[in-house]
């Protein structure tokens, strides 16, 4: 009887956040928690350890592929993965994932909804336009 093989070994990214650079021709990237990054950056989070789920550089995170030191003497001039990490995360670019995307994509049309229907007022009524309004002329242009 043939049943359903599941890899007990196979660890998924799902709440992993991808922060990339490409130096040298090389992709290097690093293993952080997602939110943390821009937190770090605004200068919220102090802790590397809060933010790096790893303290290593990869060659791609998702595989587990760790970045050789030669690679990282050659790219970096460097082989302090401490030093590395620190230019990754203030350089490289932050991976969003398709929910984080529509999250951020439809809370920047409320946002844009609410500044128009606050600055317009409807000429033959003069009463100002509600935000419901605005969003559903917005849709109906494809915005």
């Amino acid at each position: 009887m043939a049943g359903i093989f599941t890899p007990v070994n196979q660890k998924l990214l799902t709440n992993v956040s991808v922060v990339r650079l490409k130096r040298g021709g090389k992709r290097f990237e690093i293993a952080c928690y997602p939110n943390k990054v821009q937190s770090w950056r605004k200068g919220v989070e102090k802790d590397l350890g809060e933010v790096l789920q790893a303290d290593r550089v990869f060659m791609n995170v998702s595989k587990g592929v760790l970045a050789k030191k030669d690679e990282l003497l050659k790219c970096f001039e460097t082989d302090d993965e401490k030093k590395i990490v620190m230019m990754i995360l203030e350089k490289g670019e932050v991976q969003v994932s398709e929910k984080e995307r529509q999250i951020l994509l439809e809370s920047t049309f409320k946002d844009i909804a609410t500044i128009v229907a606050e600055k317009c007022i409807n000429p033959e009524t003069k009463i100002p336009l509600t935000v419901g309004v605005v969003e559903r002329a917005m849709k109906e242009i494809h915005y």
